[in-house]
């Protein structure tokens, strides 16, 4: 069980994530992707690995928990 511990992930992966939630890519500048969903706007870095803090701010900013988030990595 995977439980609410941080995966490392990609800027691409947690897009793919986002979008399994109705989140819709709006735009990309350099390295960074913008996306939304009604009134919620995520800035992605498009790294190779996301900073743990910024991977954490973004889940919990989705409306999602950690645990959320992992299932949602692993379909």
């Amino acid at each position: 069980m995977i439980g609410n511990r941080l995966l490392p992930v990609s800027g691409k992966q947690m897009v793919k994530v986002f979008r399994k939630i109705g989140f819709q890519v709006e735009r990309q500048r350099g390295s960074h992707i913008v996306m939304s969903r009604d009134d919620i706007v995520l800035v992605i870095p498009d790294h190779k690995m996301v900073a743990k803090g910024t991977e954490r701010e973004l889940i919990k900013d989705a409306g999602l928990t950690v645990g959320e988030f992992n299932i949602l990595l692993k379909k």
